[in-house]
């Protein structure tokens, strides 16, 4: 955030940071929340509560090395009373967004890091990784949760785990049950629900689906384009026992499924539709897709499963390429018009832009701490600043007017500070 805005803002962060910090405890905790969150909002420089606290006039490190690192607050509180103000401020028709996103790290010590696939460095590296839960809107999205996922090389190291302070109830789960418990903690905080969207990391998981739709949740999901289905409904319900040898749990003569890639090859031209689902920076996005009604077919092969329902099999084919290039799962009403399906599946890409501003900007990968309780409380605390600048994003697309500090004309002095004191963000008289 640019500092003269970040300035001209701080009457607005004050207000915004009152509704949220009581939730950290004491008041010197609330200063130091406070200083932290006004670091990590200004222009340039790393976010760390070294550099913080060095960089601003009433900056102590140590300080802000203890409030972030070892004071004993619960996040989790705190995101809730945050997404909560958040929401008041957005439509309630959202989107729920599952992704993941890396945090490179040097070195073996930093709570969860270990070489491990990361998306955001496209390759196998020395990085952490954590799973969120966004909230998108037209208008924004803001994260609503964010867990930090350990690799079985962790959890299996209980001394490691102690050394780092992951509490000890913290077993192995992979990514996507992660997800779905940042989305039961969601629908627990009475966030409005929305249609989960994830890319095939998530939804190729069948159980992943299967969670999803027990609870009742409507998703969009990515998929392989090797997953298999029926194009017509299969029967999967065990024969009648004859009474000898071990009851079969699947019928005979199942017909052979069809991978998605080969039934997109033979989809007739007429099944292609274009479809345009938003405006981005460079022009209209559109594209060529089709859906129909498929049942997924994993579960015959692993017998142990109960069948998946029919879903909507969504595929996209650009005119310019030579194969199709997405595919999806979706359980949304067999009546859901195809641009419904497409702007759900689309959705995601508020994601990377949110990553990107939470990274360079707000210094969401810059904490240099070991600890679980550190890494939680740096990306708490991102969350608000994150929050914050999303409030003054809708404040501007809104057109309201600027209503400046108490005590300040709102005008630059000579010098070009505002009052003798933008640079400094802030205190003097504060």
């Amino acid at each position: 955030m640019r500092n003269e805005k970040l300035f001209n803002s701080r009457s607005r962060l004050t207000e915004f940071l009152k509704q949220i910090l009581p939730l950290v405890g004491r008041r010197d905790r609330q200063h130091w929340g406070e200083v932290y969150v006004r670091g990590l909002l200004t222009e340039g420089g790393r976010k760390t509560a070294a550099a913080i606290g060095q960089r601003l006039p009433d900056g102590d490190v140590q300080a802000l090395q203890q409030f972030v690192g070892q004071s004993p607050w619960d996040n989790e509180p705190v995101r809730q009373k945050l997404v909560q103000v958040l929401i008041k401020a957005m439509s309630s028709s959202p989107l729920w967004i599952v992704d993941d996103t890396g945090f490179p790290k040097k070195g073996t010590h930093s709570v969860g890091v270990a070489r491990q696939y990361s998306g955001t460095l496209g390759k196998i590296g020395n990085c952490q990784v954590a799973v969120s839960l966004s909230y998108a809107t037209d208008q924004a999205c803001i994260p609503l949760d964010f867990t930090l996922y350990l690799p079985e090389e962790w959890t299996q190291d209980r001394q490691r785990l102690r050394k780092a302070g992951v509490p000890e109830n913290i077993t192995y789960k992979p990514k996507w049950e992660l997800a779905l418990e940042m989305i039961d903690r969601a629908r627990s905080w009475g966030i409005p629900e929305g249609a989960i969207c994830a890319d095939a990391g998530y939804g190729r998981v069948t159980r992943f689906r299967k969670e999803l739709a027990s609870r009742q949740l409507k998703f969009v999901v990515g998929i392989d384009n090797t997953t298999g289905v029926w194009l017509e409904e299969v029967d999967l319900s065990p024969p009648r026992y004859q009474g000898f040898g071990r009851p079969r749990k699947r019928p005979k003569n199942v017909p052979k499924p069809q991978s998605v890639a080969e039934i997109a090859q033979n989809l007739p031209e007429e099944a292609w539709q274009t479809v345009t689902w938003r405006e981005g920076t460079k022009g209209t996005l559109k594209s060529r897709f089709a859906c129909l009604r498929v049942q997924p077919s994993h579960s015959y092969y692993n017998r142990d499963e109960e069948p998946e329902k029919p879903l909507w099999l969504l595929i996209e084919w650009p005119l310019k390429e030579k194969e199709p290039t997405k595919y999806w799962f979706s359980n949304l009403p067999e009546d859901t018009p195809l641009k419904d399906l497409v702007y759900i599946a689309k959705g995601r890409w508020w994601i990377e832009q949110n990553y990107q501003q939470l990274k360079e900007e707000l210094g969401l990968d810059h904490y240099e701490g070991r600890s679980w309780l550190g890494w939680n409380h740096h990306v708490t605390l991102t969350m608000i600043a994150f929050g914050f600048l999303t409030l003054e994003l809708l404040r501007d697309k809104k057109n309201f007017w600027v209503d400046y500090p108490e005590g300040t004309s709102g005008n630059p002095d000579h010098s070009g500070n505002m009052d003798g004191n933008m640079h400094g963000l802030w205190p003097k008289n504060n």
